[in-house]
């Protein structure tokens, strides 16, 4: 004999409120008491509840597209490969930004619910655990496009191999002839920026060469950030003969910081870049670059969101586009 489903009353009487606060949380409503919301989420959890009804067929509607933050030539990267899929599909996108936070404000999923999306696609960010089951709840999917490579099974996520990406465009410089050097990459506190710096050392230890710790630099993946470590670097006796920076905009500016130094790229330094976004082609100097194919993981990203979203399982969770390095101009033998 089967046992009874939980009922909304049953939660109810276990935490101790009425009917109507469980269902203003199962409907994802602000007006309830952070701590009420919190135990009545912890018994739903506790009991596996989930609504009868099902959610139908997703036909029309919109995503919603969550950037961490929305400034860079790699973002709008992400907003082409996402449109091409969504404006095939007829499906609308409403595009937001988190200030900079990997993670969203306590009351974001309260505002998703009340949008009712077909889904959500999560760009450099994650939702906290609660949020992840109030989405859950609603049967609203979600999926993050990220490229650390560290997510839980169960979050679909689609990233790259960030650490085959800085192997590639160290062996590179290696091959050329180059011994100093040096690596500007992301937040330290940021996985996918940490993996280029692991497969920079990793291409050291194939040449048996040590990796100088003093050539090794973190920050943001901007321009400012490449130029002013750019000044650091190379503006002393012993400077690197090559850079591989962590993203596109952090080599243009060490190729400025080389110039305003009075070297010149590359016949005085070699720059390697990452992400391979559309202006790098046509640079003054066309930049050597890690592609990591960001329309196709952004697009890979939205057409698993329209099949969970669909009702349509998904082969795998985890997807991580291989990553290419691409030869252009900005990279030669050091003299």
């Amino acid at each position: 004999m089967t046992e009874p489903r939980t009922t909304i009353a049953v939660i109810a009487g276990e935490v101790g409120v009425s009917v109507t606060t469980v269902s203003k949380v199962l409907n994802g409503r602000s007006d309830v008491a952070a701590q009420t919301r919190a135990r009545v989420e912890a018994s739903l959890q506790a009991h596996g509840y989930r609504r009868r009804s099902r959610r139908p067929p997703a036909v029309t509607g919109h995503i919603d597209l969550v950037f961490h933050e929305f400034d860079s030539a790699w973002a709008m990267e992400v907003i082409r490969g996402v449109e091409a899929v969504t404006t095939a599909a007829r499906v609308e996108l409403l595009i937001s930004q988190l200030d900079g936070s990997h993670r969203p404000p306590r009351h974001w999923a309260d505002d998703v619910l009340a949008r009712n999306p077909l889904g959500v696609l999560l760009v450099l960010c994650h939702p906290t655990e609660s949020q992840q089951r109030q989405l859950h709840r609603q049967r609203i999917p979600f999926v993050v496009l990220d490229t650390d490579s560290a997510t839980a099974a169960s979050v679909p996520t689609v990233g790259s191999n960030n650490f085959n990406g800085g192997l590639l465009a160290t062996r590179h410089l290696l091959d050329l002839g180059h011994r100093r050097i040096a690596v500007v990459s992301g937040p330290a506190d940021v996985l996918c920026s940490r993996a280029r710096v692991a497969g920079y050392r990793s291409a050291h230890d194939e040449h048996g060469l040590p990796a100088d710790p003093a050539l090794v630099r973190y920050g943001h993946f901007t321009g400012e950030t490449g130029y002013q470590h750019g000044l650091d670097l190379l503006g002393v006796a012993d400077r690197p003969t090559a850079v591989f920076a962590g993203s596109d905009m952090q080599a243009m500016g060490v190729i400025r910081a080389a110039r305003k130094l009075g070297l010149q790229v590359p016949a005085d330094l070699s720059v390697v870049g990452y992400d391979n976004v559309e202006m790098t082609a046509w640079s003054a100097t066309p930049l050597t670059t890690v592609d990591q194919h960001v329309r196709e993981m952004a697009g890979t990203a939205v057409r698993m969101l329209l099949d969970l979203a669909r009702g349509v399982p998904v082969p795998m969770t985890r997807v991580d586009l291989v990553t290419e390095l691409i030869v252009r101009e900005s990279t030669a033998p050091p003299h």
